[in-house]
């Protein structure tokens, strides 16, 4: 597997009850980048990631991979899905296998590989995953985060060069979330763009480098801290801003201003600004506050 560009053009699609998430739709999906699609409940956030999977075919538009168009026919959508793999919001829509090493070699087995080709994939994408010891676990006795992980594990099995993630943390507690990134964190450095649907936008802010809003049937794409800290975007979308956001403007409120609000992505990037701009004061206790020794 290895990095590749993506992209899609002027997206339209409708549903047959007449339904109209999509209208023109335009990302743009750099190789190697992390892009997080933002966007309220009914957005049409997993319609676009179905569309850019192949799974959905648009009303009008292309997509795109590594500069060739995808096409709706069974060759090209073959081709399409070994390059680009979607794992849904509920693990539970792709595992139908009775164990898990099953389940991940459904993918490589149908693409007619032989039982070594598949055991080699099997295995790489369970070590990727930090879930060997899953292989002969039944799929029905995995808690949720696992079944989320093995179903990441049969999208990578295909080896694909860009992977798309329904709301990848939904239902995930704090540890089960840093597990997800660790898990992504290593499949990007064997070569895969991890593209992500959510509509938290604190997460988004501290993991990617693009995001792309999506409201009124459109997407508006740039930088996340320029992006999500425009207000009107926010509030049309449906999303809050990031507390990140929030308590910078609430800091300027009161007269205290972040130089470099750009390169902020997380608390530790904020505390380092707010440290530099107490200078020589820091550590300075105020007057007439004095510490107390309990004991």
């Amino acid at each position: 597997m290895s990095h590749q560009s993506m992209c899609a053009r002027h997206i339209e699609f409708a549903y047959h009850r007449g339904a109209r998430p999509l209208v023109d739709a335009s990302i743009d999906i750099p190789a190697a980048s992390r892009v997080a699609i933002l966007g309220a409940n009914g957005s049409g956030k997993t319609t676009l990631l179905r569309v850019l999977a192949g799974s959905l075919k648009p009303v009008r538009g292309t997509v795109e991979v590594g500069g060739v168009e995808l096409r709706h026919n069974r060759s090209g959508l073959r081709a399409h899905r070994q390059a680009v793999q979607l794992v849904l919001q509920n693990p539970d829509d792709q595992l139908f296998s009775a164990d898990v090493a099953h389940d991940v070699a459904f993918g490589p087995v149908n693409l007619g590989l032989d039982r070594t080709q598949v055991g080699e994939r099997v295995a790489e994408s369970l070590q990727l995953l930090s879930i060997e010891a899953l292989a002969a676990r039944p799929t029905h006795e995995l808690s949720y985060g696992e079944r989320k992980r093995v179903a990441m594990a049969g999208a990578m099995a295909m080896r694909p060069c860009v992977l798309l993630l329904d709301e990848p943390t939904a239902g995930l507690d704090p540890a089960g979330v840093d597990e997800m990134f660790r898990a992504l964190d290593r499949l990007e450095e064997h070569g895969t763009t991890v593209v992500l649907s959510t509509h938290d936008t604190t997460m988004a802010l501290e993991w990617s480098n693009s995001v792309a809003v999506v409201s009124g049937g459109r997407v508006r794409q740039g930088e996340p801290h320029r992006l999500l800290s425009d207000a009107d975007l926010m509030s049309a979308a449906r999303l809050r801003p990031p507390w990140l956001i929030q308590l910078i403007d609430c800091l300027s409120a009161e007269g205290i201003e972040i130089p470099s609000q750009d390169g902020l992505q997380g608390v530790e990037d904020l505390a380092k600004q707010i440290v530099a701009l107490l200078g020589p004061h820091r550590g300075r206790r105020p007057q007439g506050v004095h510490s107390t020794r309990v004991g």
